[in-house]
């Protein structure tokens, strides 16, 4: 099962200079990844337990779209093993014009994470 949604990065979310993103609003975009694959799967948003690896890749900038998936790959009792990668599709292009954008043809990886999410037994609308 698998989910994406996609984003763009506005100036809201640059954290640093150079209107650079924070890498939390990325990990912020997997959660809600996250919720999705837990409602399709259980009926339930569950809970993020914990990620085990997180990779920041590339940098974000404030204009860049970026697309984020995630998919289940182990299926405990309650728990859900998830893994996340993030990609740039479109880049800000400040150095051309304070408006300007680029379409990649190549998206690029800007952070790969993977991590378990829990939904309680009781929680669970959808009994595999």
């Amino acid at each position: 099962m698998k989910a994406i949604i996609r984003v763009r990065m506005s100036m809201h979310d640059a954290h640093y200079g150079g209107n650079l993103v924070d890498g939390a609003r990325i990990l912020n975009l997997f959660g809600d990844v996250a919720t999705e694959l837990l409602i399709r799967h259980d009926g339930d948003e569950g809970l993020f337990r914990a990620y085990d690896n997180v990779e920041f890749l590339a940098p974000v900038y404030a204009g860049d779209f970026i697309e984020a998936t995630g998919e289940i790959v182990e299926v405990g009792n309650t728990s859900r093993k998830m893994v996340f990668e993030a990609k740039k599709v479109i880049a800000a292009r400040p150095d051309i014009s304070d408006s300007a954008a680029e379409v990649l043809d190549k998206p690029i990886v800007v952070c790969r994470a993977s991590g378990t999410c829990v939904v309680p037994k009781d929680k669970q609308m959808y009994k595999k």
